[in-house]
């Protein structure tokens, strides 16, 4: 149980990071360190804005804005808190602008997590959860991927990091005793989303007339795993605790879908919000194009392991929960278009 535990989310105003603060905080009576850098990867009024609802939400909430790159900041961090459970989600996002700006991803996803990795080392805890990424199953040809495959072959910077991530994290498991769980999450998205996410960006151009672009001619399918589902999964990870001293799950769908399909029904989801017109024409706004540098062309989860050690499977259907993100996204951005 995670009565009176104190705690630490890194991420804690990123996309994952809030929600999992929010149902923690909804029930669980615990008490929340949640650190966040608030950079402007992408607008930072969004990050504001789940912060004050995180800050409005319970007093058994602290923030403190820095950056986890920061070493002699973590360490003091930890050092005055005594957490008993670290949940590590702050990370450099993003497979495409890891091609433009390598060095976010260093500082955030080697530099950061190291310095996390040190600070439980010189404080230790029940347990560290920490983010992995589908990325890192690069051009897998075996589908379902699973946690067993060979993930040797990265296909962006990005994916990279999020694999060394898992390689220091079995360093310091098997070095200091550091009960450690990474979770390779699969295509997240739902309401208060990451704007660079293919489905925020995609609303936001169809509602602004433009057109969307699809790559590898739609011929590309992804395990979308609504955000509810990958916070249910690190709860029931939370109160369990650690079965292992290392361990590594899938949390996915286990139900990959066609690129243009998930465009439909987004288009659907929009139409019924009011968002865009009965009569409007999708087909219109589509530009298929070939393949872009860092994708691959499936993900497709085996979530067998979670299933038989936590007991719990995401089951959100597409239709769901992009009808709650166009709710969401009506409710706060109202019905214009947003630049």
């Amino acid at each position: 149980m995670l009565k009176k535990k104190k705690i630490l989310i890194t991420g804690s105003c990123g996309f994952i990071g809030y929600h999992l603060c929010k149902k923690l905080l909804g029930g669980c009576d615990v008490a929340i360190t949640g650190v966040d850098n608030m950079n402007d990867y992408y607008e930072v009024s969004l990050k504001e804005a789940r912060l004050k609802e995180l800050e409005d939400l319970h007093k058994d909430f602290s923030f403190v804005r820095m950056d986890i790159a920061e070493k002699d900041k973590v360490e003091e961090l930890f050092a005055e808190n005594g957490f008993d459970l670290v949940v590590n989600l702050a990370a450099q996002a993003g497979v495409r602008y890891s091609l433009e700006n390598p060095d976010a991803y260093i500082q955030a996803n080697i530099l950061g997590f190291y310095n996390i990795l040190e600070a439980v080392r010189n404080h230790p805890v029940e347990h560290l959860v920490y983010a992995s990424s589908s990325s890192v199953y690069g051009n897998n040809s075996k589908v379902p991927f699973s946690t067993e495959d060979k993930v040797d072959e990265p296909v962006s910077l990005y994916a990279a990091t999020k694999k060394a991530d898992e390689l220091f994290a079995y360093s310091y498991s098997q070095l200091y005793g550091i009960p450690a769980t990474g979770l390779r999450f699969f295509t997240v998205y739902g309401p208060y989303g990451r704007p660079d996410m293919a489905y925020f960006s995609f609303t936001r151009k169809l509602l602004n007339g433009e057109k969307i672009r699809i790559f590898n001619y739609g011929n590309c399918e992804r395990d979308f795993t609504y955000v509810d589902d990958i916070v249910e999964g690190i709860v029931k990870i939370l109160e369990k605790g650690p079965l292992a001293p290392y361990s590594i799950y899938n949390i996915g769908n286990n139900h990959p879908e066609n690129l243009m399909r998930f465009v439909g029904i987004l288009k659907d989801a929009l139409v019924s919000e009011g968002l865009l017109p009965e009569d409007y024409l999708l087909e219109d706004h589509l530009e298929l194009t070939e393949m872009q540098k860092g994708d691959v062309v499936t993900t497709f989860a085996d979530v067998s392991a979670l299933v038989r050690d936590y007991d719990f499977k995401p089951d959100t259907s597409l239709e769901d929960g992009l009808k709650h993100f166009a709710q969401w996204y009506k409710e706060y951005y109202g019905n214009g278009s947003v630049s």
